[in-house]
């Protein structure tokens, strides 16, 4: 373990010290609410690929890793906190989060300021940033990186997950940077699901005669979308669809739908409202852009957030499709997500 910074591209600088991959690393610097749980569920978050991601709880690594919580590989550029546990306790406890970091490759930073940070992010939005062994004299080239994600780079595909038990209907998955959990939820309903990467055509989609169409999540911004974009234009009316994350971003962008970049984001818990119903839920959220309200041909806002009063949801009349901006969660916490499924299950029953 070394010395090491967190230099922000107008050259503030915070001090920690180095306890995951060497090197050093750049990305968008942005933070995550959450407590003392979860953070396996954070570094594997596709949605995080090529950022800095900075956990507000000042204690992580309390329970050290857990292969079979993470949701797929690890891809944040770097990783900061406040204070790493070393010494972890958990009866399913496989090792230390620094040995997962090392092995993944993520360049990490412990004892750092990040109550001071997390309020610097909020005032003047998020920023590049770079961890470095040294403060540089110039910061030209953090401030002009841009996150370059190719969105098949976080897209598998190419496989079927098949139910225990009572078998209810045949979802398809696009697979944009899908979490693992939002499979293993479908399943768990009772769904034959089959997924399929971000470049599949529509054609070859079809042909594995679904049901129900799901786009799934990834990180925004990612090159590589228009496949999928061209997908759902040819496809949006012809079966029940949901989108999720940034599945429900493509969705909008294909109907003509504009995105606009937060000050922020929602990076963690977020408490959204369903405005037919009246019912509020606390919601998983990791996204930095928004749908702006009114641009969508043929949707309506049936979802907003109580914070800002962003859009969360998208109903298409009349193509029995609609997408929210969160990850619908059943297990876990939050875990009020599965009226979101129930949704996808009455349009494929014609409920």
């Amino acid at each position: 373990m070394s010395r090491a910074y967190l230099v922000l591209e107008d050259g503030k600088a915070f001090e920690g010290v180095s306890f995951g991959a060497e090197g050093e690393a750049v990305g968008e610097v942005v933070f995550t609410v959450g407590g003392m749980c979860g953070y396996l569920e954070t570094l594997s978050d596709p949605a995080f690929a090529g950022q800095i991601v900075v956990q507000t709880f000042p204690l992580i690594g309390n329970y050290g890793t857990i292969e079979e919580d993470l949701e797929s590989n690890c891809f944040p550029a770097a990783y900061i906190v406040r204070e790493c546990c070393e010494e972890p306790s958990n009866f399913r406890c496989e090792g230390r989060l620094s040995e997962l970091l090392k092995a993944k490759g993520v360049v990490a930073l412990h004892s750092v300021d990040t109550r001071a940070l997390t309020a610097y992010i909020r005032k003047n939005g998020v920023v590049n940033a770079k961890v470095c062994k040294e403060i540089p004299a110039d910061t030209a080239e953090i401030k002009a990186h841009s996150r370059k994600i190719a969105l098949a780079d976080v897209s598998t595909g190419g496989k079927q997950i098949l139910p225990e038990g009572e078998q209810r209907f045949n979802i398809t998955v696009i697979d944009c940077g899908i979490k693992k959990s939002i499979i293993e939820q479908l399943v768990r309903f009772g769904c034959n699901v089959t997924v399929v990467d971000c470049n599949t055509p529509a054609g070859l989609i079809k042909a594995t005669r679904p049901d129900g169409l799901v786009i799934g999540g990834g990180p925004e911004g990612a090159y590589g979308c228009e496949t999928v974009i061209e997908d759902i234009r040819y496809l949006i009316g012809s079966l029940p669809m949901l989108g999720i994350g940034l599945g429900h971003q493509l969705m909008a962008v294909a109907m003509g739908g504009t995105l606009t970049k937060m000050s922020v984001g929602h990076r963690g818990a977020q408490t959204v409202k369903n405005s037919e119903t009246g019912e509020c839920y606390t919601t998983a959220q990791n996204h930095g852009l928004e749908v702006v309200e009114g641009t969508v041909n043929g949707a309506k806002a049936f979802m907003v957030n109580l914070n800002d009063g962003s859009i969360e949801g998208l109903e298409y009349v009349g193509k029995r499709a609609f997408s929210v901006q969160f990850y619908p969660e059943v297990y876990g916490a939050p875990r009020d997500g599965s009226f979101v499924y129930r949704r996808l299950f009455d349009l494929i029953r014609g409920v």
